[in-house]
């Protein structure tokens, strides 16, 4: 009987420059994350109208819709580093501007000044993306690509839990001391991310037109059932149940304050989190596609249990239960696209995953805070969660494929997938 080779849970972080990354990484979050936070209750407190959180939500997505395919392309043209530097110049900036206008105005800023600045901070990000998810590839091997991407999860979501627990006590004492902190920490990225090795663009297909060249990352989607259906089922389920930019809402309603709006707002990454270590300590599913579809559903379910709830300990369960089962949709999204697609591809990919899944979380947004005031919040919330389930069902009927997925290990990559040996030294 042959014996399985012995799983090394860190195995990813035996790479130097990945260990670097992840640093760097997990203070972006911080700092993106502190900005989301604040930036929603901000809007909330001065207009008192559901409105603001669809602007939000509006204003970070016509940039991912309009820009993401050009920010892939950029992405698998240029230095991916030099990309990451350039974008994260402004992304620090934005949010200590909203520090330093804060302090300058006494009774706050205007909150269309602040939806603009949050706008230029959207086209930022919509260009990072890409380029962040497409460089990690490159510093490892193959064979590390799924214990990479659980660990990768698991320090978004630590992020994500520490950013919105620390801007909900900043707040405490003014929306502008956490702005402040939030851009300090992606100063701290930036300078981080200068010392990451330099990487070459893959091949890109230079002689294409330019439009063939951006929309090739869509051509190999939909030429991609896996990729498809897995990216399909992610932006329909956040676009109907996400409920994270109700949370200001909710807060109200439950009478928690500032502090208890931040655990709220962590309460879906410390349950992401620790999902993501247990992932990263565990083989891989031998059967990940119905492990995708059940993540969903159950995604769905305990939205609508939030939904319903007038408990602040509930609420905070529920939210747990709905980050630690969209952490198992997203490990598996991530390792079937960075594992099925070609290296030369890999950011005009990402760009396509960024529309799928970011635009789908910021429609989403839209969509709740319009629902929320015509229909009310309950509804708007519960109403998403069984859409959710039903598009786990329809997916699965559509897409027979992802019922059938087996081990993420077993996937087949195209060779120029590979990194060369002397790109993944550790």
């Amino acid at each position: 009987m042959e014996l399985l080779p012995a799983h090394d849970p860190y195995a990813a972080f035996r790479y130097r420059a990945f260990r670097l990354f992840s640093i760097s990484y997990v203070l972006a979050v911080i700092g993106s994350q502190m900005l989301a936070t604040t930036i929603q209750w901000d809007l909330y407190e001065r207009t008192n109208d559901e409105l603001s959180i669809a602007l939000v939500g509006l204003v970070n997505a016509v940039p991912l819709i309009v820009l993401a395919l050009p920010a892939g392309h950029v992405a698998d043209s240029f230095s991916r580093k030099r990309v990451l530097i350039t974008t994260q110049v402004f992304l620090a900036a934005a949010p200590l501007a909203l520090a330093i206008l804060n302090l300058w105005y006494r009774y706050g800023v205007s909150h269309w000044l602040t939806l603009s600045i949050l706008g230029a901070n959207s086209v930022a990000l919509t260009f990072a993306r890409p380029a962040r998810s497409s460089i990690i590839p490159r510093l490892l091997p193959r064979t590390a690509y799924p214990n990479a991407f659980a660990w990768m999860s698991s320090l978004f979501e630590t992020a994500a839990w520490i950013g919105p627990a620390v801007a909900g006590g900043l707040i405490v004492f003014g929306v502008g001391a956490s702005y402040f902190i939030a851009g300090l920490c992606l100063v701290g990225c930036m300078a981080l991310t200068l010392f990451l090795p330099d990487d070459v663009p893959s091949r890109v297909e230079r002689h294409e037109p330019a439009w063939q060249s951006l929309s090739a990352g869509i051509r190999f989607v939909f030429g991609s059932p896996l990729i498809l259906a897995a990216m399909t089922l992610d932006l329909l389920a956040v676009l109907l149940g996400g409920s994270v930019y109700l949370l200001p809402v909710f807060a109200r309603l439950l009478e928690v304050g500032p502090i208890g709006y931040g655990w709220l707002r962590s309460m879906p990454a410390i349950g992401a989190f620790l999902m993501a270590v247990v992932q990263a300590h565990r083989r891989p599913s031998p059967h990940a596609g119905r492990a995708l579809l059940w993540a969903v559903a159950v995604f769905g379910l305990a939205t609508m249990v939030f939904g319903w709830s007038q408990n602040f300990w509930l609420s905070l369960a529920m939210l747990f239960i709905i980050g630690a089962s969209d952490n198992v949709s997203v490990i598996i999204r991530q390792t079937l696209i960075q594992t099925l697609t070609p290296d030369a591809m890999r950011g005009r990919v990402s760009a396509v995953n960024q529309v799928f899944i970011g635009a789908s979380n910021e429609l989403g947004g839209v969509e709740s805070g319009i629902t929320a005031k015509y229909f009310g919040p309950v509804a708007s919330v519960v109403g998403g969660g069984i859409g959710t389930l039903l598009v786990v069902l329809g997916v699965a009927l559509k897409w027979p494929q992802i019922r059938r997925l087996g081990s993420l290990r077993e996937l087949t990559a195209t060779p120029d997938t590979l990194p060369s040996d002397d790109e993944t030294k550790p």
